[in-house]
C-alpha cells in the first residue's frame, strides 16, 4: 500500500460527512506503519472502543469507510475465522458493519462482515505477526496469491459500502 498522510486519510471517508470525518482519530504513528506489508490501512478508534476505520484503494484512489464494531470487553471464546484473511482466531475476530455511503446509508443500509479485531489481516497472511496456534490453515495457495485474495476481499468489502 502506498504511504498516506492524515488529511489523504480524513478525505478519502466516503461513509461520513466531512465533520465527522474531521473528528475521528486518525493513527498518529502513520510514518513508522508498516506500509509495503499492508494491504490496507485499519485500526480502532482509542476514543471511541465501538468504532474502527480502514482504507484501500479502490479505482486507483484511496478510499475509507468508518465501522461499528463490539467493543473489546465484549468479545466470544469461541474460534471464529476473518472473512478477509482467513486468519483463524479465539475470540478475536467481530462482525464490524459499516453503513452505505450516500442516500443508502442515511436510509440506514449498512453491509458487514467477520474481520480480525486488530484489523492487522495484511500481517497476519505475511506471518508478521502471530495469532496462535491454528491460526493459519494448511493451504496449497502461495502467499502472492493470499496476498491477492486478501486484497480483493477487502476491494469487494468496501466496494459494496460505496455501492
Amino acid at each position: 500500500m502506498k504511504p498516506l498522510t492524515e488529511q489523504e486519510i480524513r478525505s478519502a471517508f466516503v461513509n461520513c460527512t466531512k465533520g465527522e470525518a474531521k473528528r475521528l482519530s486518525v493513527p498518529r504513528d502513520l510514518a513508522e506503519r508498516p506500509w509495503d506489508d499492508l494491504d490496507f490501512l485499519g485500526w480502532r478508534d482509542p476514543q471511541a472502543p465501538a468504532r474502527a476505520c480502514l482504507v484501500t484503494e479502490l479505482e486507483g484512489r484511496p478510499r475509507a469507510v468508518v465501522l461499528r464494531c463490539p467493543s473489546p470487553g465484549a468479545r466470544h471464546v469461541q474460534r471464529s475465522m476473518c472473512s478477509v484473511c482467513m486468519t483463524v482466531h479465539t475470540g478475536g475476530v467481530s462482525l464490524m458493519v459499516a453503513p452505505k455511503a450516500g442516500k443508502a446509508g442515511q436510509q440506514g443500509n449498512s453491509v458487514g462482515r467477520y474481520l480480525c479485531d486488530d484489523l492487522a489481516c495484511s500481517l497476519y497472511v505475511r506471518g508478521r505477526k502471530d495469532a496462535g496456534p491454528g491460526a493459519r490453515l494448511q493451504e496449497s495457495l502461495t502467499l502472492e496469491e493470499k496476498i491477492l485474495r486478501t486484497t480483493a476481499n477487502i476491494t469487494a468489502f468496501v466496494a459494496k459500502v460505496t455501492a
